[in-house]
């Protein structure tokens, strides 16, 4: 029985793959859809070791990385590479969004899925590509999962200010608790491009059908909407934070109006008994 084993990462939000690119000698120009695929002697002036054919490295432009049939204590070479292009990468904390994953080819009548590996009957070269966007897709959405999470206890840190009846929130506060939620918004659907299939899928079946049933096994979409719905609320909390913060800074321009023409009024009144 054939195998390759996966390692996925997501270490940032975006990749520059053409700047990679132009470096290694690759003449090409790479779209959101494209991994970069380093192997043979580019990944081997990166690596500064010999490797074998099977061996590559899959970059996606959403901040994900893929190594196939890549010795681990490689791993770390090529992160402090990447590092180079990606400076806010935390090379000690590569492992916080990972997961692994094993492509196996047995005597099968159909595709085996499970949440450690899947088994084919045939090996087809699309494979490797869609198993590793999966994957990297996968673990990018944790990492956003985790963001929204971050997200949501700030939120929940205001709420229980507005309990206490400290009901002014600052403009700045609001700005960056929404810049968040953008950002969140951008690196979902701009960038890891959940709902977008790669284009083999649209001329292949078979291809078609692989990509569509390891997304359904991941949940992909499950996990996408629910992100979106979560997005939704906390819009719907900011509004409303919005709305309270404006109403009271309104009032409080009342307040300052009325307390002028007071005054107004009583230096008129010592004018007029002087």
């Amino acid at each position: 029985m054939e195998s390759m084993k996966f390692k996925a990462y997501a270490v940032t939000n975006e990749i520059d793959l053409n700047k990679i690119a132009i470096e290694c000698g690759i003449p090409k120009k790479y779209t959101w859809e494209e991994p970069l695929i380093l192997q043979g002697n580019i990944l081997e002036s990166i690596l500064k070791i010999k490797v074998s054919d099977e061996r590559r490295i899959l970059v996606f432009s959403f901040g994900s990385v893929v190594f196939i049939n890549v010795d681990p204590t490689q791993i770390p070479v090529f992160f402090e590479y990447l590092k180079s292009h990606k400076n806010e990468i935390d090379v000690k904390n590569i492992d916080t969004y990972a997961d692994d994953y094993e492509l196996r080819v047995d005597d099968v009548d159909e595709i085996e899925l499970t949440d450690e590996y899947i088994v084919i009957p045939e090996y087809k070269s699309f494979y490797p590509e869609l198993i590793s966007m999966v994957i990297a897709k996968s673990v990018a959405l944790e990492k956003t999962e985790e963001q929204l999470g971050k997200i949501l206890d700030k939120l929940e840190g205001m709420i229980d200010r507005l309990e206490k009846g400290r009901l002014s929130i600052s403009n700045k506060e609001l700005a960056r608790t929404t810049a968040k939620i953008v950002r969140h918004e951008y690196n979902t659907i701009a960038y890891i491009m959940i709902l977008d299939k790669p284009d083999v899928t649209w001329i292949n079946s078979t291809a078609g059908e692989l990509y569509d049933a390891m997304a359904e096994f991941f949940e992909l979409n499950d996990r996408y909407e629910i992100l979106k719905r979560k997005t939704d609320i906390l819009n719907s909390i900011l509004d409303g934070f919005s709305s309270i913060s404006h109403s009271i800074r309104g009032l409080f321009v009342e307040w300052v109006i009325v307390i002028l023409i007071l005054v107004e009024i009583i230096l008129m009144g010592f004018e007029l008994v002087k």
